[in-house]
């Protein structure tokens, strides 16, 4: 299965739960809108996942957003220990260990590397066309992860409504991307979210902390599923294709629960059900 395939629309039809033993998901605009908490069936979903899988999520977002938008809205439950968490594009690695959540591994860029990046957004974002007046800005431009250096054309608290409108066929991101990479020939340049470009250290992107946790958990890639809104050539999705793991693109979180769903019915269960407050 390729990412192309899977472009146009979620099809949960024909997904066998029970062959897999990881099921891997972006974050904004897949478990929920960017920068937003996930929803309350959403939880109830991971939950009953969790249950018969390990999840991995991992995103373009720093550890503070994982714990609001994810951690915050789920209940306490030992399910939780089947749960990976890899914030900015897998640079990053935490997992729960006896009840509390632990950094496993952390790649940050050097200072040099991390000046350069952001030196290198702000000049192409302008040159492009993509640096947006301070009004229509909310939070700050330019983000430096540590690992991870961000640029979210208008600001990293803006609106869902305003992200969604800015770049919905992501032709303006993939000419940040495009004009940034030859500027940064040793990091790797990818477009991330709605309004968003991420930089990483080359060859530290998502394939690499999924490749790592597969290592890790004895994975073959059969045995792996990837959901994704970014599956395309230049999505910062796109480099888990290479692993040779299934793939499904979805477009929202809503095709995401349909997927879920599809896994969750062909191992007999439902994602049903209350979730207890966190």
């Amino acid at each position: 299965m390729t990412a192309g395939s899977m472009t146009s629309a979620v099809h949960s039809g024909g997904l066998d739960g029970s062959a897999l033993r990881l099921v891997a998901f972006d974050l904004d605009d897949t478990l929920a809108r960017s920068k937003c908490a996930i929803e309350p069936d959403m939880a109830r979903a991971l939950i009953a996942l969790l249950a018969r899988h390990a999840v991995l999520v991992i995103s373009g977002g720093n550890t503070e957003q994982f714990r609001t938008q994810v951690l915050g809205q789920l209940p306490d439950d030992p399910v939780l220990d089947h749960l990976h968490l890899m914030p900015t594009c897998g640079t990053r690695y935490l997992r729960r260990e006896e009840g509390a959540w632990t950094q496993v591994y952390a790649h940050d860029l050097d200072p040099a590397a991390r000046d350069a990046a952001v030196a290198a957004l702000e000049q192409v974002a302008r040159e492009i066309g993509c640096w947006e007046p301070d009004e229509v800005v909310h939070g700050e431009r330019i983000e430096d992860r540590g690992s991870q250096v961000t640029f979210s054309a208008l600001g990293q608290q803006a609106p869902p409504d305003a992200k969604a409108a800015w770049d919905p066929d992501g032709s303006r991101r993939e000419a940040m991307r495009s004009r940034l990479a030859p500027l940064l020939p040793d990091l790797e340049v990818r477009a991330g979210g709605s309004t968003s470009v991420d930089v990483t250290s080359r060859g530290i992107d998502k394939a690499y902390g999924l490749g790592r946790l597969m290592e890790l958990l004895d994975l073959r890639p059969e045995e792996v599923l990837f959901v994704g809104d970014r599956l395309e050539p230049g999505g910062n999705d796109h480099p888990v294709v290479g692993l040779g793991v299934g793939t499904r693109a979805v477009r929202h979180a809503g095709d995401t629960l349909e997927v879920i769903a599809g896994l969750l019915a062909s191992t007999g269960v439902a994602a049903t059900g209350p979730v207890a407050a966190p």
